[in-house]
């Protein structure tokens, strides 16, 4: 294991690598967490690790004692400024990882953040979205249902239920502000286009996000992507009682990705 602070627009965020046995190159996955983060997944990045790959795990500016603000535009800033450091070429040499080979997974808001960034990086050749919290999907949802105000109010109230503590800089109130801003630019459905290139595993969970989840999985079918997976594991949100099934599924779907 190797630690680091990883520099995004002024702050250090702090970050760990499991770094693979062997002489490498080894391909890496960064390990996207959700919100606030209290499921970090590491399980899976040892099972990763195990298997050849190295693996990133950051906190984003202003959380879990990263310095600096959280928010989701921050957050799509800091996978960047993730891939940006991993693709230096002393950091790929003391790592052992081949730049060229990176793949982002990423767990509830994590899915979020791999869809926002993969579209906007067309090196990115594939991504792991595990119950993608669809932000703009499910503000959408909520306007369809109410007025614009009370979207607002109930995406607001559905965070501060997720817990705030280890985020710093940010309210419920402004982070939901943030999703009705960007809602029909960042819901899943609309990066369709920008992915159908790529390779994409779309794993549910019995959590109420698997609508938006199949539906994305839907859009990039129609949209020419034939290498898409999708998986459904009956379980929780945290896929607490099938973290073995789901580190199988993981793991299968990246011994299937081309060299």
């Amino acid at each position: 294991m190797q630690t680091m602070g990883i520099p995004s627009h002024g702050k250090r965020m702090n970050a760990l690598v499991y770094v693979a046995a062997g002489a490498g190159p080894h391909p890496a996955v960064i390990l996207l967490h959700g919100f606030p983060g209290n499921e970090r997944n590491l399980d899976l990045a040892q099972d990763i690790r195990r298997a050849g790959w190295d693996v990133l795990y950051f906190n984003y500016r202003g959380s879990w004692g990263t310095p600096g603000d959280f928010s989701f535009s921050h957050g799509i800033e800091d996978v960047a400024s993730a891939l940006a450091y991993l693709r230096q070429p002393a950091v790929a040499r003391k790592l052992r990882l081949d730049p060229a080979r990176i793949v982002l997974i990423g767990h509830s808001m994590g899915g979020f953040m791999a869809v926002q960034a993969a579209a906007a990086d067309p090196r990115i050749r594939a991504i792991g979205v595990i119950s993608g919290g669809d932000l703009g999907g499910e503000f959408l949802h909520l306007r369809r249902e109410n007025a614009s105000a009370n979207a607002t109010g109930k995406m607001a109230a559905a965070l501060a239920d997720e817990g705030m503590a280890p985020l710093h800089g940010c309210t419920p109130d402004g982070l939901a502000q943030q999703v009705a801003a960007h809602a029909a630019d960042w819901m899943f459905t609309a990066k369709a286009h920008s992915l159908k290139d790529r390779n994409v595993l779309v794993v549910t969970s019995d959590d109420g996000l698997a609508n938006y989840n199949d539906a994305f999985a839907d859009a990039l079918r129609k949209a020419g992507d034939g290498h898409v997976t999708a998986t459904h594991l009956a379980t929780d949100h945290a896929y607490s009682d099938m973290r073995t099934e789901l580190s199988k599924t993981v793991l299968a779907w990246l011994a299937g990705l081309a060299p």
